[in-house]
């Protein structure tokens, strides 16, 4: 059983390191700026028994996540991490700016120096979940809620997709692209076909969905219907093939193209951008599957979408069913910061910074794995 759903059962509060398998190096040091590695060697040697509480803010509206992940590099590598005091928001709440999130309580000693990696792990999961949570949220602009791919295999390095998938999942994307994607919250990531597949039966769609369907013929089956770049007549050649076999086609022209059929009705132009996956081209696609019986037949799209692009689809209330979506849910938006603000109990911070308390945040326990 994941432990996320354990979690969700009541039987732990909080994702440990059973699911983020941290790096050993982090205790060695190997992530956290030297700087931080010195100020402990000092602090150790020379102010030992003081306690400083070191708090975690950003400044922006946004979806907070990364605090499991956080609290878990804590108990794991922090010294004495049951003497610790920890208060937390939780991941998928919502925060505004220079909302505290995390405080941590303690001689500096014992934890001092992940404060860089905690705020890496917040910066980066909190962005993810954001941007997802937004055009999530773009995608209902019309009354109804389309689901969200997580397509952002090709726009990440590798060992990020588990937490980038993690993060998605927070934001509200229940369906990704890869197995890794869906390591710490779900079973199995999802998809059809590849340009690859249909090059490989020499841009024959048909053939390349046969093929597809006869390997995996429990998947549900959606063709990737671009590559010939004309759209609306492969669309109709799978559709009349499989029938109510096909449930869905995949559009991901490039925005360098402009589909054939445009090529072939240029008295459509004038008024529009014909180039890479438009509204018309949906429009259009859709009316063809419909024309012909097709009805039950879903549009995927995909290919450069972001939140404002997928607002603007929703506005014209194009015939989308689900979006396809990438490196646009990859960037960093969102920036967190550690601040020590206090010392033996009263206030000591820097110049423009202060202790906020915050009393949404809960008391962490201590829980260890292993017990």
């Amino acid at each position: 059983m994941k432990e996320i759903e354990k979690k969700m059962n009541g039987e732990i509060k909080r994702l440990t390191n059973q699911t983020f398998k941290f790096d050993e190096r982090i205790r060695e040091g190997w992530f956290s700026a030297v700087y931080f590695l010195k100020t402990r060697d000092i602090v150790e040697s020379t102010l030992p028994d003081n306690y400083i509480t070191m708090q975690f803010f950003q400044k922006d509206d946004a979806v907070l996540c990364g605090t499991d992940e956080a609290i878990a590099l804590i108990h794991t590598f922090a010294d004495h991490p049951e003497e610790l005091e920890i208060h937390s928001l939780k991941d998928g709440d919502r925060v505004k700016p220079f909302e505290t999130v995390l405080t941590i309580t303690g001689p500096y000693q014992y934890f001092g120096y992940l404060e860089g990696i905690i705020d890496g792990i917040l910066s980066r999961r909190t962005s993810v979940s954001t941007n997802v949570y937004n055009v999530v949220k773009a995608a209902r602009a019309s009354g109804k809620q389309k689901p969200v791919i997580f397509m952002g295999d090709r726009d990440d390095h590798y060992t990020q997709q588990a937490g980038d998938g993690y993060a998605a999942y927070i934001g509200g994307s229940t369906a990704q692209a890869t197995h890794a994607m869906n390591e710490w919250w779900g079973k199995e990531g999802m998809g059809t076909m590849p340009h690859a597949l249909i090059q490989m039966f020499q841009g024959d769609i048909v053939a390349a969905a046969k093929a597809y369907h006869k390997q995996f013929p429990n998947d549900e089956l959606t063709a990737l219907v671009d590559y010939n770049n004309d759209v609306i007549t492969d669309s109709l050649k799978v559709a009349r093939e499989f029938g109510d076999e096909l449930k869905g086609v995949r559009v991901d022209t490039s925005r360098a193209l402009v589909d054939k059929y445009f090529l072939r009705n240029q008295h459509l132009m004038g008024t529009f951008d014909p180039r890479g996956v438009n509204p018309e081209l949906i429009f259009a696609l859709r009316k063809a599957l419909d024309a012909e019986g097709f009805q039950h037949v879903k549009i995927v799209v995909s290919g450069g979408f972001t939140e404002e692009r997928i607002r603007d689809f929703e506005k014209l209330k194009v015939p989308v069913d689900i979006y396809g979506v990438g490196s646009s849910l990859l960037k960093m938006n969102t920036s967190f910061t550690g601040d020590n603000v206090m010392i033996n109990g009263k206030p000591e911070a820097k110049d423009g910074r202060r202790y906020r308390p915050n009393p949404r945040l809960e008391k962490v326990e201590y829980y260890n794995p292993e017990d």
